[in-house]
């Protein structure tokens, strides 16, 4: 769709959700609404909507006056939501447009947002989704599963946004915001225990060590859950002769630390220091292979119980990370500046049967018998922040803020294969290093242009650039080096990244707003390849124009707040990522990608004690470049998928045309739902019942289309039902996770047709506890 193609599009989505809004403002509006309030102990909800304040603009604001698309998960609710140990792919379809996945286990969180995201599992991809925390830049994509707890809130920002979050934020970001040290004595606990043993412990507490001067808040996270997969494999492998194990897969051991101190010496000026640590073992994703047949995507016949592993010795993984943040600000009176340098350290390994199991157990039709094994292996990387903004502080017709970025990343990462992981090679192996720096200087205006009527620019320029370099080979057996590619690349650009919107404040409770946005995500290097003595392969800068229109509205007489978008985006020099014959993943770029879409987000209280909330997406993406393929579903020349486009063959290989083709893991369409009723008691105890539910609509997991490698109509459910004190200080629950034990297919391994799905079923009990 071109843009002026889609202008109709976003007008007539902007009417249909305003006309939605005036059907929902003639309803009877006779009863008093309910809100939930985010504690440790989840609150009964009080009469009406409570405000929303959020900080999309680097500035605290009510949500309603935001020229953004932008969601919020509360702290309670995201608590809710990781009851049965999970973490953060919990947020996946939880609010609108946002899809997450990994096949590379808790380390390795990939996130989309509008469809824009990256199915690469190298170690040193880059991501369009953004992840903030606490005002600091995650990038590598360990340090984006930094696991969040005692978190506030969450925020969701749909669509570029470059001025003030810089590059790799063409698709959006997610911004976490943990609970700080406040001049009371204030914390919080939520504890669950469930199947196969799972243990989870989230909890905060804090107060004043000296009156209004310093305040510490000490916050921990702690996630267990038993192996509970067995391996049912039997025979001879690579390692040796492999017997059947009962539950040795699928656990894990998550300990995380957060120490913060609030510092305010004066009334003007205030240091936060923060630092944390993390220590995290468990099992990488489990393939299985040949779970899914040819002609189907169905994975109901997967026992989840069971793999069948001839190598990967139980797939391990384990990571230690440390960090930490000094955030100081100083008030002028008419500005503030505040000044955030933060550290970030991690190092660990994953390693997977990455074929998904022996051919004898799991046969696919022309593939011969072999062994598979990987381990990719991060032994030192080193992330250093610098962020300085100058920003006025009045609440006057003007506003504006100015600053500058120092961005630079370094690691050493080692990739293993099969040779030297069985020791039949001790050379068969790569070290890399890499090196990200970027520079950026920014600033924003806004100004209200007459009553109601708001206009804000913002503008970005931005110097990004990588270098990877191979410190050592992969050698063959014969304990010779045949690699004949690069050793050394360089990629850097200079962009420039802005945004123009206009609100428009109709009533105190109704507001239109649209913007147009330009982002970039800067050039790439893949250098994995080598492992398999093949050259190094680059994707160019790839940018962004993003066209939203929307309403924001509060109806009911506070009872109803409802919120639409509708989008379109043209992506240049998109970067893609496909697989080759050793399902190594190779970049490219390809011309552009086109999307279209709208998202609208609903909170209704309709009765006093009902809390109702409900968000919808809906998605269409497309790959436009004819001249674009991508390797298929085969090996040794042996295509075991039904491929649906266009195939070439080059070198004994099989390319399909992907034109046309939507971008992978693009939901066409999300649907979220939670309730909540509250039942009060006598003395003011309180009964409560609460559920939440999710469905993802057809979702192409691949560039190229087959009938296999799909989903479709996926859905998960939630439900809690508990008890809350007179006091609101305690509340105890029972809770379910994917309540009808619902089978989704996840992701793929296309040579091998193999199958990742979700978790089963968790059933468990909480323990929430407020101290105030």
């Amino acid at each position: 769709m071109s843009t002026a193609s889609a202008r109709p599009f976003l007008l007539s989505v902007a009417v249909a959700a305003l006309g939605l809004a005036g059907a929902a403002q003639a309803q009877d509006a006779a009863s008093v609404a309910t809100a939930t309030a985010d504690t440790g102990a989840d609150a009964a909800p009080e009469a009406g909507l409570q405000d929303i304040v959020v900080t999309a603009e680097r500035r605290s604001e009510n949500l309603q006056r935001v020229p953004l698309s932008v969601s919020v998960v509360g702290g309670a609710q995201f608590r809710d939501l990781q009851s049965g140990g999970e973490d953060l792919l919990a947020l996946s379809g939880r609010v609108p447009g946002l899809y997450a996945e990994t096949t590379t286990g808790r380390i390795f969180p990939r996130f989309y947002i509008r469809g824009l995201g990256n199915i690469d599992f190298y170690l040193g991809a880059s991501q369009p989704v953004s992840i903030i925390q606490d005002d600091v830049v995650l990038e590598h994509v360990v340090l984006k599963s930094n696991p969040v707890f005692d978190v506030a809130q969450v925020e969701v920002l749909r669509g570029p946004q470059g001025s003030l979050f810089g590059r790799n934020t063409t698709a959006g970001i997610i911004k976490f915001d943990t609970l700080r040290p406040t001049q009371t004595l204030q914390g919080r606990a939520l504890a669950t225990y469930g199947s196969f043993n799972t243990v989870t412990l989230d909890a905060g507490i804090g107060g004043p060590l000296i009156e209004d001067k310093l305040a510490i808040r000490v916050s921990g996270l702690y996630q267990h859950r038993d192996d509970w997969v067995d391996n049912i494999y039997s025979g001879p492998s690579a390692d040796g002769t492999v017997t059947p194990k009962k539950d040795t897969m699928n656990g894990f051991d998550e300990r995380d630390a957060r120490v913060q101190l609030l510092f305010t010496p004066t009334d003007s000026f205030s240091i936060l220091g923060s630092v944390h640590a993390r220590d995290y073992s468990g099992t990488s994703t489990l393939f299985r292979r040949g779970t899914i047949v040819k002609g189907s995507n169905s994975v109901a016949n997967v026992d989840r119980g069971t793999v069948a592993l001839d190598e990967g010795r139980d797939n391990p993984q384990a990571y230690k990370t440390y960090g930490g943040s000094l955030n100081m600000r100083m008030d002028f009176g008419p500005a503030a500046l505040t000044w955030i340098t933060a550290y970030e350290t991690t190092s660990g390994y994953s390693r997977g049967d990455t074929d998904g199991g022996a051919a004898t157990n799991f046969p696919v039709g022309g593939i011969p018998n072999g062994y598979g094994q990987s381990q990719g292996q991060v032994r030192d990387l080193d992330q250093y922040t610098q962020e300085i903004r100058l920003a006025s502080t009045d609440g006057g017709r003007f506003k504006w803020q100015f600053g500058g970025m120092y961005f630079d990343s370094r690691d050493t990462t080692d990739f293993y294969q099969r040779a030297f992981l069985i020791g039949a090679n001790p050379n068969n192996w790569v070290r890399l290093h890499n090196v990200n720096t970027s520079y950026a200087a920014f600033g924003q205006l806004s100004y209200e242009l007459i009553d109601g009527l708001t206009l804000t620019a913002g503008g970005r320029e931005t110097k990004d650039t990588k270098t990877t370099r191979l410190l050592k080979t992969a050698n063959s057996v014969a304990n010779v080096s045949t690699y004949r590619g690069r050793t050394f690349v360089r990629l850097s650009d200079t962009q420039p990244s802005w945004d123009l919107s206009a609100l428009y404040q109709i009533t105190p409770d109704l507001s239109v707003y649209a913007r147009v946005a330009r982002g970039f995500r800067g050039p790439t290097i893949q250098g994995r390849s080598a492992v398999f003595n093949a050259d190094f392969t680059t994707a160019d800068s790839e940018t962004i124009l993003s066209w939203e229109a929307g309403f924001k509205s509060v109806l009911f007489d506070n009872r109803l707040r409802l919120n639409a978008t509708a989008f379109t985006y043209t992506v240049d020099d998109i970067q893609l990522n496909g697989n080759d014959s050793n399902g190594n993943g190779v970049l490219f770029n390809a011309n552009k990608a086109k999307a279209y879409g709208m998202e609208a987000s609903a909170e209704l209280r309709p009765v006093r004690n009902l809390s109702l909330t409900a968000g919808l997406s809906l998605l269409h993406t497309e790959i436009r470049d004819r001249n674009v393929y991508a390797q298929v579903c085969a090996l040794n020349g042996v295509v075991v998928c039904t491929v649906q486009d266009p195939t070439i063959r080059v070198n004994g290989n099989v390319f399909a045309q992907i034109d046309g083709n939507p971008l992978p893991n693009a939901p066409r369409y999300n649907i979220d739902f939670t309730a909540r009723y509250d039942l009060p008691l006598a003395g003011g105890a309180g009964l409560f019942v609460a559920t939440d539910w999710n469905m993802q609509g057809y979702t192409n997991l691949v560039l190229y289309k087959t009938p296999e490698f799909t989903a479709k109509n996926n859905f998960e459910g939630g439900a809690k039902l508990g008890y809350t004190t007179p006091d609101g200080n305690y509340e105890i629950a029972l809770f379910a996770r994917n309540i009808t034990n619902e089978k989704n297919l996840k992701g793929v391994i296309e040579n091998y047709m193999a199958s990742v799905v979700n978790d089963p079923r968790i059933l468990g009990v909480s323990l929430g506890v407020k101290l105030r």
